[in-house]
């Protein structure tokens, strides 16, 4: 199966893959990146920006699991209103979502935090 591996960090979300699959890894942080290669010298790993690079390649792969910088969602947020800090979600994470289910003909994850809003 061929899987891209979005926002992949260290590659923790990895792990439990195993090694019979074909994995992309898009990280933008190239000392994290490295990291991960070391961790998984198998995967192919592209530093890159994981949203932008959705776009351009979702066609390419089986499965694709995404987690998108979601600390705007948190339910820290109520914490910080209260010390001053009002912001907007960053909306990078339904944008993703809603991309994937109108075009993705494979499967996908898009793994959040809980979030200080209803969902639905």
């Amino acid at each position: 199966m061929k899987i891209l591996n979005l926002y992949a960090g260290i590659g923790g979300n990895r792990k439990l893959w195993g090694d019979e699959h074909e994995i992309t890894a898009v990280e933008l942080d190239e000392d994290i990146a490295k990291i991960y290669q070391e961790n998984f010298p198998n995967d192919q790993v592209i530093v890159t920006d994981a949203h932008q690079y959705l776009l351009e390649h979702y066609k390419d792969f089986d499965f694709i699991w995404t987690s998108p910088p979601c600390p705007s969602h948190s339910v820290t947020s109520y914490f910080l209103n209260a010390q001053g800090t009002v912001r907007f979600p960053d909306m990078k994470l339904y944008e993703e979502i809603i991309f994937l289910m109108a075009f993705c003909k494979g499967k996908f994850c898009v793994e959040n935090v809980k979030s200080y809003y209803p969902p639905d």
